[in-house]
């Protein structure tokens, strides 16, 4: 380890950086010294200018990642070596704000169904119902299962905070069948390579298990664990907003309320919150 990388990890760790961040930043600066093959602080402004041109159009990265990359320069120039005045030369390029594709209810289903075990099968379950990360569904413990408070107790997340997220019946009595197969004594998802109870599945294993279920479902939109997990928050968002509308239909008149705006504005929302294919049919 060179004098300036075990300088930049210890800034990176005093401040309590995650670990998958301290490791990409160190890469990141990394990069940029092998493109001009010289110490990263022999290198000025004007290399920065054209690395950061080099980034977005030889290399046509996007924005996003491109952020990612000035994020790591910045710190290691302002944090590192204390050359505050370089900041200037590296702007956050602007990002485009899309509209995300989500996953219908219907493709959900089909994931689910799709998965190759009830190990990915219960695995995909936790990541659509109670919407966690992929790291965190890696680090969950059997012990962060509360049954009598109907929680999932998830233990340093993003940003290192805790939070409790709802447990649905159905997703607790899906928990209560993978126990009982696979009887997990610390982390609810083991790994499966090292045949080690104490070692959780690596953060990959859900990607993977997510995109091959999405493969078999003939899924052809670009799946992940994030737009899984996006998915269900839009779908509550948009339930939380057709109840907010629905309240405000009860339209206070001279004779009392009036339930013709509500009838309508019900009628709108269940159409665009179930679909067809979901809808029970009136007919017996």
């Amino acid at each position: 380890m060179t004098h300036l990388r075990k300088m930049m990890l210890e800034e990176l760790e005093r401040r309590n950086y995650p670990a998958n961040a301290i490791r990409y930043y160190l890469r990141y600066v990394e990069r940029f010294a092998r493109h001009f093959g010289k110490a990263p602080d022999k290198l000025g402004r004007e290399h920065l200018r054209s690395y950061q041109a080099y980034l977005l159009k030889e290399r046509k990265l996007d924005p996003a990642s491109v952020e990612n990359h000035v994020a790591a320069l910045r710190f290691f120039l302002a944090r590192t070596l204390h050359r505050h005045e370089f900041r200037e030369y590296l702007p956050f390029p602007k990002t485009r704000k899309k509209l995300p594709n989500i996953l219908s209810r219907e493709e959900v289903a089909r994931l689910i169904e799709a998965s190759s075990s009830f190990f990915q099968r219960t695995l995909l379950m936790i990541l659509y119902g109670a919407g966690m990360r992929r790291a965190e569904i890696a680090y969950l413990k059997v012990g962060d299962i509360n049954s009598r408070r109907m929680i999932i107790h998830v233990v340093d997340g993003k940003g290192h905070k805790d939070r409790d997220l709802p447990l649905s019946p159905l997703l607790l009595e899906t928990l209560r069948v993978y126990w009982r197969r696979f009887k997990p004594s610390s982390y609810l998802f083991p790994s499966r390579v090292f045949r080690c109870p104490d070692r959780p599945i690596s953060h990959k294993a859900v990607w993977h298990a997510c995109v091959k279920a999405a493969k078999r479902a003939g899924i052809r939109k670009r799946v992940s664990p994030h737009l899984v997990r996006h998915s269900r928050a839009i779908q509550g968002q948009m339930k939380a907003v057709a109840l907010v509308r629905i309240n405000q239909a009860f339209v206070p008149t001279q004779g009392g309320v009036s339930y013709a705006r509500r009838d309508s504005i019900v009628k709108g929302a269940r159409n665009r919150i179930f679909p067809k294919t979901l809808r029970v049919s009136k007919r017996r």
